[in-house]
C-alpha cells in the first residue's frame, strides 16, 4: 500500500479545533471577527489550563466512533502553539497547562493505530511582521516567509513521522508567493512519506472541500471537512448539532465517491468535549460496527445528472446506495415497510439480506422490477437499516426521468445544466 492508498481508503477521520479561542467561546475566528486587541488576546494564555483536554480519551472516542485517523490544530491563525516550540513563548508549555498537547495526542493516536494528520496555519495574526505587513512591504514579506518556513520545519522535525501535513490560513498569497514548491520540498526531505493537502496554493495530494462533500473533477482522493454544528472552534451559543443520521448520510456520500469525511469537534476552553459531540460520534460508531461494510472499502457508485457516461450508480427515494465488489447496499433511512421494489438494476440479485442480522429477505422479479417482501414492519436499526444485495458481477443501476430507458441517446435526468448539482 503506497502513502496515498491508505488515505483513499480511510473514509472517516476526526478533526479537533482547540486553542485560546476555545476560552473565548465564540468560534475559532474570534480574535479577527471581534477585533480583540492583541494584548487582551495574548493574556488568554494565562487562563489556558487545558485541564480537561484528554488525548487518550479523544483517541478512544475516535476509535469507538469508527474513525481511522485524527487531525489536531497545532496552531490556528491566532498564532498560539499547542506544542513546545523554540520559536515563540506564545505556546501551551508556557501557559498554566504546562503541556505539549500535540505530543500527547500524537502518542495516544499511534498507540491506538490511528493515522496522524497535523493542521498548521500559514497565516499568523500574533507574530510580527504578520501577513498584512508581508503584503505591504517586501522586507516584511521576506521575514514573514522565513518565519513561516521555520515554524513548519520545526513542526515536522518535532513530530516525525506523521502521515499528513494539513496547511490552512493561506491568505493573502498564492502558491508562488507562499513558495509552495520549496515549502513541500523542504518537508519531504524530512518526511519523504508525508501527504499534503492543497492549502498552500498547490493542488496537494488530495482535495479538501470544506463544509460540503463534492468530489473533485476530475476525481482524485479527497477529504470533505465538516463541522458537527456550525463552528470549528467551540462556540457556547451554537447548538445546531447534526444528527447521527446526517453524519451517516455524509459517510454514504463519501463512500459513493471514494472520499473521506473529516468530522470536526471543538472542545471547550478547558478541553472538555461537548457532550453532544460525544453522543453523536458514539451513535455513529455503534452503527458502523454493524453496518460499516456499506461504508468502508467501497467502490464508486455515482451518477451524472445530464449524461449516462461510464457511471454505474443512481439514487433511490428510501435512502442512499453504496457498492462494494459484487454487492449493493441500500441504506433504508426511510423505512419502506414490509414490501418495496427497486427498478433499473443491471442484473438480478442472487441474494438479499439485512446487515447486522443476516436475515434473508425474499424477493421476486417482475419484469424490470425486483420486489422485496416479508420485511419487518419496523426498521431493524433505528438509525438506518441496510439491505445488502449480492450479484454475480459488480452491480449497476440506471433509471431516467421517463418510465423506461429510451432506445436512442438521451439525457439522464436533466436536459439542461442542472441547478441541483453543487
Amino acid at each position: 500500500m503506497n502513502n496515498l492508498d491508505w488515505f483513499a481508503d480511510a473514509r472517516y477521520g476526526m478533526f479537533i479545533h482547540y486553542g485560546l479561542y476555545s476560552i473565548v467561546g465564540h468560534g475559532e475566528w474570534a480574535f479577527n471577527r471581534e477585533a480583540i486587541p492583541v494584548d487582551e488576546y495574548r493574556s488568554l494564555k494565562d487562563r489556558f489550563t487545558a485541564e480537561n483536554f484528554d488525548p487518550t480519551a479523544l483517541c478512544d472516542l475516535a476509535v469507538r466512533g469508527g474513525m481511522r485517523y485524527i487531525n489536531l490544530t497545532t496552531m490556528h491563525h491566532d498564532g498560539f502553539r499547542l506544542y513546545d516550540t523554540k520559536l515563540s513563548d506564545f505556546k501551551s508549555t508556557l501557559s498554566p497547562a504546562r503541556r505539549d498537547l500535540v505530543a500527547e495526542l500524537v502518542s495516544a493516536a499511534r498507540e491506538r493505530g490511528l493515522r496522524v494528520a497535523l493542521y498548521h496555519s500559514l497565516n499568523n495574526w500574533i507574530d510580527k511582521p504578520d501577513s498584512v505587513d508581508a503584503l505591504e512591504s517586501p522586507a516584511s514579506y521576506e521575514q514573514f516567509i522565513a518565519s513561516t518556513f521555520a515554524r513548519i520545519e520545526e513542526l515536522v522535525r518535532l513530530f516525525n513521522p506523521i502521515d499528513v501535513l494539513w496547511y490552512d490560513g493561506w491568505w493573502p498569497f498564492n502558491a508562488q508567493k507562499w513558495q509552495g514548491e520549496r515549502m513541500n520540498d523542504m518537508v519531504r526531505k524530512i518526511q519523504p512519506h508525508i501527504l499534503f493537502n492543497g492549502r498552500n496554493g498547490l493542488p496537494g495530494d488530495f482535495g479538501t472541500p470544506e463544509q460540503h462533500l463534492s468530489a473533485p473533477k476530475p476525481w482524485r482522493p479527497f477529504e470533505g471537512c465538516v463541522t458537527l454544528n456550525g463552528n470549528w472552534g467551540f462556540h457556547s451559543g451554537d447548538h445546531d448539532w447534526k444528527s447521527p443520521w446526517q453524519v451517516i448520510e455524509m459517510l454514504a456520500t463519501c463512500a459513493q465517491n471514494r472520499g473521506n469525511l473529516l468530522l470536526n469537534i471543538g472542545p471547550r476552553g478547558d478541553g472538555a468535549v461537548p457532550e453532544e459531540s460525544v453522543r453523536i460520534i458514539e451513535a455513529v460508531g455503534a452503527w458502523l460496527k454493524t453496518n460499516g461494510e456499506a461504508i468502508f472499502d467501497t467502490d464508486f457508485f455515482t451518477f451524472d445528472l445530464q449524461e449516462k457516461g461510464s457511471h454505474r450508480g443512481d439514487w433511490h427515494h428510501h435512502g442512499p446506495i453504496t457498492a462494494r465488489g459484487n454487492h449493493l447496499y441500500l441504506l433504508l433511512r426511510k423505512w419502506p415497510g414490509p414490501k418495496f421494489a427497486i427498478g433499473g438494476l443491471g442484473a438480478t440479485p442472487r441474494a438479499a439480506s439485512l446487515l447486522g442480522t443476516g436475515r434473508r429477505v425474499a424477493f421476486s422479479v417482475e419484469g424490470s422490477r425486483v420486489v422485496f417482501s416479508g420485511l419487518p414492519a419496523e426498521p431493524v436499526d433505528v438509525l438506518c437499516t441496510v439491505l445488502k444485495l449480492e450479484f454475480d458481477c459488480p452491480p449497476t443501476m440506471y433509471l431516467t426521468g421517463g418510465l423506461r430507458e429510451p432506445r436512442i441517446p438521451h439525457p439522464h435526468y436533466d436536459p439542461c445544466p442542472s441547478d441541483i448539482a453543487h
